[in-house]
Order: structure tokens, then C-alpha cells, then sequence
């Protein structure tokens, strides 16, 4: 009767048993860093709705893409980007950056 009760509980509450399964090799809190697969002009217009405009603007300013993806909306906004296109690229690089967005081949392609 123990030996049954013992078992349950390690079934019941994380013990080795046939339907446990161990999640921390596969989860991690620690992000990936950034791998540079597009840059400004890329993304801009992936991102579209009139955002590519100020394309000129942020390579001038930011520079390089990496630093896009961390550039806070105060600084957009002293650079004169208006609010709705402000949140496009917010929104975007945030999507960019958990790896839920990517600008897709065939845009590129078709404004080239």
C-alpha cells in the first residue's frame, strides 16, 4: 500500500514516470541576439504604409539596423516621424525582435 501511495505521488507531483517531461533544455529565459538578416531599407518597406519615406531620415540618424531595433520612441520622435508611423516601426521592430515577424522575400523582390 505505501509502495502504491509513493508511486502516485511521484506521478502526481513531478516524479520520473513515463509522462514526465523535462522543459528546461528547451525553454530559455536568455533571448537569442539579433542576427542581421535585413537592413533599414528592407524593412521599411516590409513594414509599408508610407513608413519608407523617412528612410533617408533613420539611415542618417541610427545608422545600422541593430540599433533600430532597440531606438526608443523619443528619439523618433525628435527626429520628426510622425506618431502613426512611429508606432508602425515600434510595433514592427518589437515583432522583429521576439522573432514574430520578418519581412518577407516577395516584397523585397517586388519593389526592386
Amino acid at each position: 500500500m505505501a509502495m502504491v501511495r509513493n508511486s502516485l505521488k511521484s506521478l502526481l507531483f513531478g516524479g520520473i514516470g513515463r509522462h514526465s517531461v523535462d522543459y528546461s533544455q528547451s525553454f530559455s529565459t536568455k533571448s537569442n541576439p539579433y542576427v542581421v538578416k535585413v537592413g533599414i531599407p528592407e524593412f521599411l518597406k516590409a513594414v509599408g504604409n508610407g513608413v519608407e519615406t523617412h528612410m533617408e531620415k533613420l539611415e542618417k540618424e541610427v545608422g545600422d539596423f541593430q540599433k533600430l531595433l532597440i531606438t526608443r520612441t523619443l528619439r523618433l520622435k525628435s527626429m520628426g516621424i510622425p506618431c502613426k508611423h512611429r508606432k508602425l516601426i515600434l510595433r514592427h521592430t518589437h515583432k522583429y525582435r521576439l522573432g514574430l515577424w520578418r519581412p518577407r522575400a516577395d516584397a523585397q523582390t517586388k519593389s526592386a
